[in-house]
């Protein structure tokens, strides 16, 4: 599948994609993103010559392109992927985001 679709898990709207090679990802796996344009994403999506959608990792090699749209990865979205601990945490157990928070004071 490439094109717009939706999340087998949380059945919101996604566009299926396939990854071109670069330093850090893998070529022709699927990569569903978000719909919309996101500037916070960190992954450039475009169509190639065959109107299929690509898409690949933004580094400081190799920039943003005028003719890319940069998008958020879905699993960084997708609320039935994301496992939350359950509150109260368990005896030994920290959450790294509150430990950086608190370093940074």
């Amino acid at each position: 599948m490439n094109g717009p679709g939706f999340c087998p898990d949380c059945h919101r709207p996604v566009l299926w994609t396939r990854t071109l090679p670069g330093a850090t990802t893998a070529g022709g796996k699927r990569l569903p993103v978000d719909r919309a344009p996101d500037p916070a994403g960190n992954t450039a999506v475009r169509r190639d010559g065959t109107t299929a959608w690509v898409s690949r990792r933004v580094t400081e090699q190799q920039p943003l392109m005028g003719y890319e749209r940069l998008h958020m990865p879905h699993a960084a979205t997708c609320r039935a992927q994301q496992t939350q601990l359950p509150l109260p945490l368990p005896k030994g157990v920290v959450r790294l985001d509150d430990r950086r928070r608190n370093r940074n004071r």
